[in-house]
């Protein structure tokens, strides 16, 4: 992942605690969507996955998830990109 948001941007524009949405586009192989909702789930010491929901392109081969856990603050946000970012698989993430 080469952008992640600072934290001065994710101050300004979000609420802590609250719900934060990331959207994550993927190779549907290897579990793709599993890792995601695993990365979210360990970063936030979650003992159930976290709210999410997944969209398959008209061939199948890739997914797009969207997930909006509830975040303490900024800095979480960015350990959850960072996480995410380094999955294989993985083509966009915002």
């Amino acid at each position: 992942m080469d952008h992640i948001p600072s934290l001065e941007l994710l101050e300004a524009t979000h609420q802590f605690p609250g719900s934060y949405k990331f959207k994550v586009i993927g190779h549907v192989q290897d579990e793709f969507v599993e890792r995601v909702v695993a990365c979210v789930r360990d970063e936030l010491l979650l003992d159930v996955d976290p709210p999410y929901s997944t969209r398959h392109t008209t061939g199948g081969a890739k997914v797009s998830v969207t997930l909006e856990p509830t975040v303490v603050d900024a800095a979480q946000v960015q350990a959850i990109y960072r996480r995410i970012g380094e999955l294989t698989g993985l083509i966009v993430l915002w």
